[in-house]
This record gives structure tokens, C-alpha cells and sequence, in this order.
């Protein structure tokens, strides 16, 4: 099994959580820009190959990975809609990651300050939740989790402003499948 991608991405982190905490082996093949848009139609990373499996996308990736070991990806709706909201900040903040790269700002853009604004109600919706202190964590927790320790290492939110989610990522941090895929690590 190959998966190709980059250590600092947080879905592809969340693909070597799941390849980690499943003791499966693989074969790490770190993946740049130019390298993605030629092995991938979807143009980023993760993709990953397996014989004649070949998926281009962190969420069909982490089925496959959990449908391998009998286990399931989302447990159930209330699960896959966290997934979801947690992707959408994910993507919204890489976004526009990627575009102050290119000196694109949200005052540039009304849709720009849009998808900032969306990034920050959805933190506040997910910090008004109470978070379980637990050494099981859902798919939706560990897409939460791997934004969450992306956009702090990117300095893209400050935590300290929503401390709920705050708790929550410290008690991330003491996994060690967690720890050890921090994208500082790389």
C-alpha cells in the first residue's frame, strides 16, 4: 500500500492516524504540488494506491482503511455531519491559506471574507459543544483534531478564543498516534 502526500497536510494526516492507530504497514511517498497534478486527476494529496485500488480523496482513503479492518467511518450521521462541518473550516482555511500565498486577501473578496466568516461560526458552533475525554475517537473527532492542530500550526485561529475546542485538542495531543504526526514533526 502506497500513500502519497505531504506531512503537513491534515488530510492526509488524518489518513496516517488511521493507517497508525490500524498498525497497518505502508509505504510513505512524500508528494509535492507538480507531483500531484501529474498522479492524481484531483490534482492534491492524499491519494493512495493498493493493487488495483486506487482513491484520490482523504475521505474514500479513511473508508477504505477502516472497511479493511471490519471497523466503521463515521459511526452514524451525527458523526459524519461533524466530519462535514469540520472538513468545510478545513477546506475553507486552506483556501485561503493558499491565496494570502498569492497575496489574495479576504478585503479583496466579498466571497473570500465569506469563507472566513464560515470558518468562525463553525468554530463557534463546535466550541458551545461538550467534548468527551476518551482514548476512542470518531472520525469526525480526528478530522476536528487534525484542523484544529493544522490551523494553529499555520497560525490561521487562535484557540484561546474558543476554549472547549481548546480542551479538546490538548487531550488529542496526548495520543500518540496523534502526537507523532504533528505537521511540525515533518
Amino acid at each position: 500500500m502506497k500513500l502519497f502526500g505531504s506531512y503537513t497536510s491534515p488530510y492526509v494526516r488524518h489518513c496516517r492516524i488511521v493507517l497508525a492507530q490500524n498498525n497497518d504497514t505502508f509505504e510513505f511517498i512524500p508528494t509535492d504540488y507538480s507531483q500531484s497534478a501529474q498522479q492524481s486527476p484531483t490534482q492534491r494529496v492524499p491519494f493512495l494506491h493498493d493493487g488495483d485500488v486506487q482513491l484520490t480523496d482523504s475521505a474514500a482513503i479513511l473508508r477504505y482503511l477502516r472497511e479493511r479492518h471490519q471497523q466503521s467511518f463515521c459511526d452514524d450521521v451525527a458523526d459524519f455531519d461533524l466530519f462535514c462541518l469540520a472538513n468545510t473550516a478545513l477546506d475553507a482555511t486552506v483556501n485561503l491559506f493558499l491565496l494570502e500565498r498569492d497575496n489574495i486577501t479576504t478585503k479583496d473578496s466579498p466571497y473570500l471574507q465569506r469563507q472566513y466568516d464560515r470558518i468562525h461560526t463553525i468554530l463557534k458552533e463546535l466550541n458551545e459543544r461538550d467534548w468527551p475525554e476518551t482514548n476512542q475517537y470518531s472520525d469526525g473527532q480526528l478530522r476536528l483534531a487534525c484542523f484544529l492542530s493544522w490551523a494553529q500550526f499555520r497560525e490561521r485561529i487562535q484557540l484561546a478564543e474558543y476554549p472547549n475546542l481548546q480542551q479538546f485538542l490538548l487531550g488529542m495531543n496526548n495520543q500518540p498516534w496523534f502526537a507523532n504526526t504533528h505537521p511540525a514533526l515533518s
